[in-house]
Protein backbone atom coordinates (compact mmCIF):
# COMPACT_ATOMS: atom_id res chain seq x y z
CA UNK A 1 0.00 0.00 0.00
CA UNK A 2 1.37 3.47 -0.84
CA UNK A 3 1.95 5.87 1.69
CA UNK A 4 -0.21 8.50 2.85
CA UNK A 5 0.66 11.93 0.71
CA UNK A 6 -0.56 15.41 1.78
CA UNK A 7 -0.47 16.21 -2.11
CA UNK A 8 -0.48 14.45 -5.46
CA UNK A 9 0.29 16.55 -8.19
CA UNK A 10 -0.07 15.04 -11.90
CA UNK A 11 1.21 16.98 -14.78
CA UNK A 12 3.42 17.59 -17.32
CA UNK A 13 7.29 16.29 -16.65
CA UNK A 14 9.31 18.44 -18.59
CA UNK A 15 12.90 19.67 -18.14
CA UNK A 16 13.37 23.49 -18.52
CA UNK A 17 16.11 25.35 -20.13
CA UNK A 18 16.33 28.48 -18.84
CA UNK A 19 18.32 31.38 -20.33
CA UNK A 20 18.24 35.00 -20.26
CA UNK A 21 16.92 37.02 -23.75
CA UNK A 22 16.24 40.39 -24.95
CA UNK A 23 12.86 41.89 -26.42
CA UNK A 24 14.82 41.79 -29.69
CA UNK A 25 15.82 37.62 -29.33
CA UNK A 26 11.41 37.19 -29.08
CA UNK A 27 11.28 39.32 -31.86
CA UNK A 28 13.47 37.17 -34.24
CA UNK A 29 12.28 34.47 -32.77
CA UNK A 30 8.46 34.92 -33.83
CA UNK A 31 7.21 34.47 -30.05
CA UNK A 32 4.62 36.07 -28.02
CA UNK A 33 6.28 37.56 -24.53
CA UNK A 34 4.64 36.55 -21.44
CA UNK A 35 2.95 33.40 -22.54
CA UNK A 36 3.47 29.88 -23.47
CA UNK A 37 3.49 28.33 -26.71
CA UNK A 38 3.70 24.73 -27.99
CA UNK A 39 6.12 23.65 -30.48
CA UNK A 40 7.67 20.45 -32.24
CA UNK A 41 10.61 18.69 -32.03
CA UNK A 42 12.57 20.52 -35.26
CA UNK A 43 11.79 23.94 -33.78
CA UNK A 44 12.88 22.90 -30.31
CA UNK A 45 16.28 22.29 -31.56
CA UNK A 46 16.07 25.22 -33.78
CA UNK A 47 15.47 26.94 -30.75
CA UNK A 48 18.16 25.32 -28.30
CA UNK A 49 20.73 26.77 -31.06
CA UNK A 50 19.86 29.88 -31.02
CA UNK A 51 19.63 30.76 -27.36
CA UNK A 52 22.45 31.97 -25.20
CA UNK A 53 23.40 29.90 -22.08
CA UNK A 54 20.92 27.94 -20.25
CA UNK A 55 20.19 26.44 -16.84
CA UNK A 56 18.77 23.23 -16.72
CA UNK A 57 16.68 21.72 -14.13
CA UNK A 58 13.90 19.03 -14.04
CA UNK A 59 10.57 21.54 -13.85
CA UNK A 60 6.89 21.55 -15.42
CA UNK A 61 4.42 23.63 -13.69
CA UNK A 62 3.08 20.85 -11.97
CA UNK A 63 6.44 19.25 -10.92
CA UNK A 64 7.52 22.65 -9.37
CA UNK A 65 4.41 22.92 -7.13
CA UNK A 66 5.09 19.71 -5.73
CA UNK A 67 8.77 20.56 -5.24
CA UNK A 68 7.93 23.56 -3.27
CA UNK A 69 5.32 22.02 -1.07
CA UNK A 70 7.41 19.04 0.02
CA UNK A 71 10.25 21.56 0.98
CA UNK A 72 7.35 23.21 2.92
CA UNK A 73 7.34 19.83 4.66
CA UNK A 74 4.55 17.93 2.61
CA UNK A 75 4.29 14.67 1.69
CA UNK A 76 3.96 15.03 -1.92
CA UNK A 77 4.33 12.94 -4.78
CA UNK A 78 4.07 13.53 -8.67
CA UNK A 79 2.40 11.43 -11.80
CA UNK A 80 4.15 12.60 -15.02
CA UNK A 81 5.26 10.81 -18.17
CA UNK A 82 9.45 10.67 -19.52
CA UNK A 83 10.95 8.75 -21.75
CA UNK A 84 13.89 6.32 -20.74
CA UNK A 85 16.91 9.17 -22.33
CA UNK A 86 19.03 11.09 -20.26
CA UNK A 87 17.20 13.76 -20.08
CA UNK A 88 14.56 11.29 -18.53
CA UNK A 89 17.07 9.83 -15.91
CA UNK A 90 17.62 13.32 -14.76
CA UNK A 91 14.43 14.33 -14.48
CA UNK A 92 13.49 11.23 -12.48
CA UNK A 93 16.45 11.52 -10.07
CA UNK A 94 16.15 15.39 -9.88
CA UNK A 95 12.91 15.26 -8.15
CA UNK A 96 13.43 12.32 -5.81
CA UNK A 97 16.38 13.90 -4.75
CA UNK A 98 13.82 17.24 -3.82
CA UNK A 99 11.80 14.52 -1.67
CA UNK A 100 9.08 13.98 -4.35
CA UNK A 101 7.71 10.33 -4.68
CA UNK A 102 7.72 9.54 -8.09
CA UNK A 103 7.41 5.87 -9.43
CA UNK A 104 5.76 6.35 -12.93
CA UNK A 105 7.76 4.12 -15.56
CA UNK A 106 9.24 6.26 -17.96
CA UNK A 107 8.24 5.18 -21.44
CA UNK A 108 10.55 2.77 -23.62
CA UNK A 109 9.31 4.13 -26.85
CA UNK A 110 8.30 7.27 -28.69
CA UNK A 111 9.25 11.00 -28.18
CA UNK A 112 11.60 11.95 -26.40
CA UNK A 113 11.12 13.38 -22.67
CA UNK A 114 9.80 17.02 -23.06
CA UNK A 115 11.76 20.17 -22.95
CA UNK A 116 10.59 23.60 -21.99
CA UNK A 117 12.90 26.65 -23.15
CA UNK A 118 12.40 29.39 -21.02
CA UNK A 119 13.35 32.97 -21.81
CA UNK A 120 13.60 35.67 -19.18
CA UNK A 121 13.88 39.32 -20.29
CA UNK A 122 15.45 42.30 -18.39
CA UNK A 123 11.83 42.82 -16.76
CA UNK A 124 11.73 39.27 -15.18
CA UNK A 125 8.70 38.17 -17.69
CA UNK A 126 9.14 34.63 -18.85
CA UNK A 127 8.15 33.16 -22.06
CA UNK A 128 7.94 29.94 -22.73
CA UNK A 129 7.95 27.59 -25.87
CA UNK A 130 7.30 23.98 -24.30
CA UNK A 131 8.21 20.45 -26.82
CA UNK A 132 5.86 18.77 -25.06
CA UNK A 133 7.45 15.29 -26.23
CA UNK A 134 6.92 12.07 -23.73
CA UNK A 135 4.85 13.88 -21.25
CA UNK A 136 1.75 14.15 -23.76
CA UNK A 137 1.36 10.23 -23.57
CA UNK A 138 0.48 10.36 -19.56
CA UNK A 139 -2.46 7.82 -19.52
CA UNK A 140 -4.93 5.92 -16.60
CA UNK A 141 -2.70 3.59 -17.00
CA UNK A 142 -0.06 5.62 -15.12
CA UNK A 143 -2.63 6.75 -12.07
CA UNK A 144 -2.12 4.36 -9.69
CA UNK A 145 -5.61 3.89 -7.53
CA UNK A 146 -4.22 3.17 -4.26
CA UNK A 147 -1.64 6.34 -5.05
CA UNK A 148 -4.42 9.16 -5.37
CA UNK A 149 -6.58 7.24 -2.80
CA UNK A 150 -4.13 8.22 -0.28
CA UNK A 151 -3.63 11.62 -1.09
CA UNK A 152 -5.67 14.31 1.15
CA UNK A 153 -5.15 16.79 -2.24
CA UNK A 154 -4.83 16.07 -5.64
CA UNK A 155 -3.90 18.28 -8.03
CA UNK A 156 -3.93 18.79 -11.43
CA UNK A 157 -2.21 20.99 -14.06
CA UNK A 158 -4.50 22.89 -16.57
CA UNK A 159 -2.14 21.99 -19.35
CA UNK A 160 -2.65 18.29 -19.06
CA UNK A 161 -5.88 19.08 -20.98
CA UNK A 162 -4.22 19.74 -24.08
CA UNK A 163 -3.45 15.80 -24.63
CA UNK A 164 -6.33 13.49 -24.74
CA UNK A 165 -4.70 10.31 -22.93
CA UNK A 166 -3.69 12.38 -20.57
CA UNK A 167 -7.04 14.38 -20.47
CA UNK A 168 -8.34 10.96 -19.70
CA UNK A 169 -5.66 10.25 -16.67
CA UNK A 170 -6.88 13.54 -15.66
CA UNK A 171 -10.92 12.34 -15.27
CA UNK A 172 -9.67 9.42 -13.24
CA UNK A 173 -7.50 10.72 -10.63
CA UNK A 174 -10.85 12.97 -10.07
CA UNK A 175 -12.91 10.25 -9.93
CA UNK A 176 -10.78 8.37 -7.18
CA UNK A 177 -9.94 10.89 -5.19
CA UNK A 178 -13.74 12.27 -4.72
CA UNK A 179 -14.93 8.68 -4.06
CA UNK A 180 -12.16 8.33 -1.42
CA UNK A 181 -13.46 11.41 0.12
CA UNK A 182 -10.46 13.72 -0.87
CA UNK A 183 -9.85 17.20 -2.50
CA UNK A 184 -8.96 17.34 -6.32
CA UNK A 185 -7.60 21.22 -7.10
CA UNK A 186 -7.24 22.62 -10.48
CA UNK A 187 -4.59 25.67 -11.96
CA UNK A 188 -5.74 27.16 -15.12
CA UNK A 189 -1.96 27.19 -16.07
CA UNK A 190 -2.13 29.75 -18.73
CA UNK A 191 -4.64 32.57 -20.02
CA UNK A 192 -3.98 30.84 -24.03
CA UNK A 193 -4.56 27.43 -22.48
CA UNK A 194 -7.59 28.77 -20.80
CA UNK A 195 -8.83 30.03 -24.38
CA UNK A 196 -8.49 26.68 -25.71
CA UNK A 197 -10.46 24.88 -23.10
CA UNK A 198 -12.37 27.90 -21.48
CA UNK A 199 -15.97 25.62 -21.78
CA UNK A 200 -14.86 22.51 -20.25
CA UNK A 201 -13.07 23.59 -17.61
CA UNK A 202 -16.12 25.72 -16.63
CA UNK A 203 -18.03 22.56 -16.71
CA UNK A 204 -15.20 20.68 -14.31
CA UNK A 205 -15.69 23.72 -11.66
CA UNK A 206 -19.83 23.17 -12.67
CA UNK A 207 -20.32 19.65 -12.07
CA UNK A 208 -17.93 19.56 -8.80
CA UNK A 209 -14.75 18.27 -10.48
CA UNK A 210 -12.91 20.66 -8.85
CA UNK A 211 -12.62 21.93 -5.37
CA UNK A 212 -9.94 23.86 -4.82
CA UNK A 213 -9.07 26.38 -8.24
CA UNK A 214 -5.72 28.27 -8.53
CA UNK A 215 -5.22 31.23 -11.23
CA UNK A 216 -3.90 34.94 -11.89
CA UNK A 217 -6.01 37.43 -12.83
CA UNK A 218 -5.41 37.34 -16.53
CA UNK A 219 -6.42 33.22 -16.80
CA UNK A 220 -9.52 34.21 -14.79
CA UNK A 221 -10.55 37.29 -16.98
CA UNK A 222 -9.85 34.43 -20.13
CA UNK A 223 -12.05 31.83 -18.19
CA UNK A 224 -14.81 34.51 -17.96
CA UNK A 225 -14.09 36.49 -21.20
CA UNK A 226 -14.14 39.85 -19.69
CA UNK A 227 -11.36 42.70 -19.64
CA UNK A 228 -12.39 43.79 -16.39
CA UNK A 229 -10.52 42.14 -13.25
CA UNK A 230 -13.76 42.98 -10.63
CA UNK A 231 -16.51 41.52 -13.13
CA UNK A 232 -14.13 37.82 -13.49
CA UNK A 233 -13.30 37.82 -9.76
CA UNK A 234 -16.96 38.55 -9.14
CA UNK A 235 -17.86 35.90 -11.60
CA UNK A 236 -16.03 33.62 -10.00
CA UNK A 237 -17.33 34.47 -6.43
CA UNK A 238 -21.10 33.47 -7.23
CA UNK A 239 -20.14 30.23 -8.90
CA UNK A 240 -21.82 27.03 -7.51
CA UNK A 241 -21.78 23.50 -8.68
CA UNK A 242 -24.68 20.86 -9.53
CA UNK A 243 -24.99 20.25 -6.01
CA UNK A 244 -25.19 24.39 -5.14
CA UNK A 245 -21.73 24.15 -3.31
CA UNK A 246 -19.32 27.19 -3.79
CA UNK A 247 -15.36 26.26 -4.78
CA UNK A 248 -12.18 27.73 -2.96
CA UNK A 249 -10.83 30.43 -5.44
CA UNK A 250 -7.02 31.62 -5.05
CA UNK A 251 -6.22 34.13 -7.91
CA UNK A 252 -2.67 35.90 -7.72
CA UNK A 253 -2.11 39.14 -9.06
CA UNK A 254 1.20 39.34 -8.77
CA UNK A 255 2.81 42.55 -7.09
CA UNK A 256 -1.26 43.01 -6.03
CA UNK A 257 -1.07 40.20 -4.00
CA UNK A 258 -4.01 37.59 -4.07
CA UNK A 259 -7.24 36.93 -3.17
CA UNK A 260 -9.47 33.99 -1.71
CA UNK A 261 -12.76 33.84 -2.86
CA UNK A 262 -14.83 31.39 -0.92
CA UNK A 263 -18.56 31.20 0.31
CA UNK A 264 -19.69 34.43 -1.77
CA UNK A 265 -17.00 36.65 -0.22
CA UNK A 266 -13.99 38.15 -1.87
CA UNK A 267 -10.87 38.41 0.32
CA UNK A 268 -7.39 40.32 0.03
CA UNK A 269 -4.09 39.29 0.97
CA UNK A 270 -0.58 41.32 0.44
CA UNK A 271 2.15 40.42 -1.89
CA UNK A 272 5.62 39.49 0.34
CA UNK A 273 7.89 42.09 0.06
CA UNK A 274 10.26 41.36 -3.35
CA UNK A 275 14.01 43.41 -2.99
CA UNK A 276 14.77 42.15 -6.73
CA UNK A 277 12.24 40.59 -9.20
CA UNK A 278 14.91 38.73 -11.32
CA UNK A 279 12.70 36.08 -13.04
CA UNK A 280 9.27 35.20 -12.86
CA UNK A 281 8.99 31.65 -13.78
CA UNK A 282 7.17 29.79 -10.97
CA UNK A 283 5.87 32.14 -9.15
CA UNK A 284 2.14 30.85 -9.65
CA UNK A 285 3.60 27.11 -9.19
CA UNK A 286 5.00 28.47 -6.04
CA UNK A 287 1.97 30.33 -4.45
CA UNK A 288 -0.21 26.66 -4.92
CA UNK A 289 2.67 24.94 -3.38
CA UNK A 290 2.29 27.46 0.08
CA UNK A 291 -0.79 27.44 -0.15
CA UNK A 292 -1.55 23.64 -0.35
CA UNK A 293 1.20 22.90 1.83
CA UNK A 294 -0.43 25.58 4.90
CA UNK A 295 -3.81 24.50 4.03
CA UNK A 296 -3.12 20.06 4.79
CA UNK A 297 -2.01 21.86 7.87
CA UNK A 298 -5.02 23.12 8.91
CA UNK A 299 -4.30 26.67 8.44
CA UNK A 300 -7.36 28.70 7.47
CA UNK A 301 -7.38 30.43 3.58
CA UNK A 302 -5.91 33.63 4.21
CA UNK A 303 -2.55 32.14 6.75
CA UNK A 304 -2.43 29.93 3.27
CA UNK A 305 -2.26 32.55 0.77
CA UNK A 306 0.12 34.18 2.93
CA UNK A 307 2.73 31.13 3.05
CA UNK A 308 2.11 31.19 -0.75
CA UNK A 309 3.18 34.79 -1.18
CA UNK A 310 5.97 34.34 0.62
CA UNK A 311 6.78 31.14 -1.39
CA UNK A 312 6.38 32.60 -4.68
CA UNK A 313 8.05 35.91 -3.18
CA UNK A 314 11.31 33.67 -2.78
CA UNK A 315 11.43 32.47 -5.94
CA UNK A 316 11.03 35.55 -8.35
CA UNK A 317 14.49 37.24 -7.12
CA UNK A 318 16.30 34.13 -8.84
CA UNK A 319 16.53 32.60 -11.75
CA UNK A 320 14.59 29.38 -11.84
CA UNK A 321 11.45 28.08 -10.39
CA UNK A 322 13.18 25.71 -7.49
CA UNK A 323 13.65 27.69 -4.03
CA UNK A 324 16.77 28.67 -3.36
CA UNK A 325 16.11 29.55 0.26
CA UNK A 326 14.62 28.02 3.20
CA UNK A 327 11.23 28.22 2.98
CA UNK A 328 10.48 26.68 6.26
CA UNK A 329 13.09 28.52 7.83
CA UNK A 330 11.65 31.78 5.83
CA UNK A 331 7.90 30.58 7.08
CA UNK A 332 9.04 31.01 10.51
CA UNK A 333 10.81 34.06 10.44
CA UNK A 334 7.77 35.79 9.23
CA UNK A 335 5.39 34.09 11.82
CA UNK A 336 3.61 31.87 9.10
CA UNK A 337 4.82 28.22 10.64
Amino acid sequence: MPESLDLLVLGNAIVDLIARADESFLVEQGVPKGAMQLIDEERAEALFDAMGPATIVSGGSGANTAVGAALLGAKTGFIGKVRDDELGGLYAHDLKATGVRYTVPAATDGPATARCFILVTPDGERTMNTYLGACQNLSPADVDEATVRNARVTYLEGYLWDPPAAKDAFRKAVQIAHAAGNAVALTLSDAFCVGRYREEFLGLIRDGSVDILFANIGELQSLYETDDAEVALKALRDERDARGKHLLGLVTRSADGAMVVKGGEIRSVEASPVHELVDTTGAGDLFAAGFLAGHVRGLDNAASARLGALAAAEVIQHIGARPQHDLVALAKAQGLL
